[in-house]
């Protein structure tokens, strides 16, 4: 069995070579972070938020787009547009709400 010596060379190889790696690993992950949809959201979504979403203003944008204009959460959007939420929110919610406070 033959013993490899470790010089002061290999070690400080090894060295540079760890900390390479590091900033590659922190380059990485703050690439994938600026990826990842956003977090979960503190605020609750709103009968105006939906219709805003389906129907109106940020009706255009994607998922994310829209759900950082309002301080939402990506998931909340999605749920709202694919009416798995807010299914009582249509065109002419606005009209009818309207028409009901009067």
């Amino acid at each position: 069995m033959s013993v490899t010596k470790v010089t002061i060379e290999m070690f400080t190889e090894a060295l540079n070579r760890i900390a390479d790696l590091e900033t590659r690993v922190v380059v990485l992950e703050e690439q994938l972070a600026a990826k990842r949809p956003a977090a979960k959201s503190e605020n609750s979504m709103t009968e105006e938020h939906a219709f805003r979403v389906k129907f109106g203003d940020l009706k255009g944008l994607k998922h994310g787009k829209a759900a950082e204009a309002l301080g939402l959460s990506y998931g909340q959007v999605f749920s709202c547009r694919g009416g798995y939420t807010f299914k009582t929110v249509t065109k002419d919610w606005k009209a009818a709400e309207v028409a009901s406070e009067a």
